[in-house]
């Protein structure tokens, strides 16, 4: 589980493509930390490390993660929002968040305001998916609160250290993001809707 904190950011070296598979390498100022087999979030999206070499560790996305999430279009070169587990004694300053994207939104509209910066993005509301007033929104792994939200859009603001030491400062219009939606929320439509679709 994580708290949609970003730790650090990280900057792709190299990819790989194996079968279906992409594996990137990716240094960082956390590797020495980390672990083979430990789970990382990368731009909100839970992948395994599977290999460290010095300052650089290696994490393979399969191909439905790749058609689900902003990770096709990750090169060598690209900054990337790193988080690890939330320790069980850890302080929770975020939201839940499973590392489990649910699907790309897109960047809209990006405008300064007062030292600020406000993101309005859009997401395809046939896939379910809602956001609420106010409510929790993991963007690229970041934990955000939303408003303007409606059917299909929502904004965002975002303050000058949240802007600087994540990779929000490299987004441009257009751009897609990763969209993990707030796990209550998700449940609630679960039940409301059911399994009928």
């Amino acid at each position: 589980m994580f708290t949609g904190i970003i730790e650090t950011l990280g900057t792709i070296t190299d990819t790989t493509l194996e079968g279906s598979n992409v594996h990137f390498d990716i240094i960082s100022p956390i590797t020495s930390d980390l672990k083979v087999d430990q789970s990382v979030a990368h731009n909100g999206v839970c992948l395994t490390v599977v290999a460290i070499d010095n300052q650089t560790y290696r994490v393979t996305a399969i191909d439905e993660t790749l058609k689900k999430t902003n990770l096709k279009s990750w090169v060598k070169g690209r900054k990337v929002n790193l988080e690890r587990c939330m320790p069980a004694n850890g302080r929770f300053d975020g939201h839940i968040v499973q590392g489990h994207v649910d699907q790309v939104g897109k960047v809209d509209r990006i405008a300064e305001q007062d030292g600020s910066w406000i993101f309005d993005f859009s997401f395809d509301p046939n896939m379910g998916n809602v956001t609420v007033e106010k409510g929790s929104i993991t963007i690229n792994g970041t934990s955000l609160t939303c408003f303007n939200s409606k059917n299909g859009k929502f904004t965002v603001a975002i303050i000058p250290y949240t802007y600087e030491h994540t990779n929000f400062h490299e987004l441009k219009v257009g751009d897609e993001v990763n969209l993990e939606f707030d796990v209550i929320g998700k449940y609630i439509q679960r039940i409301i809707r059911g399994y009928s679709e």
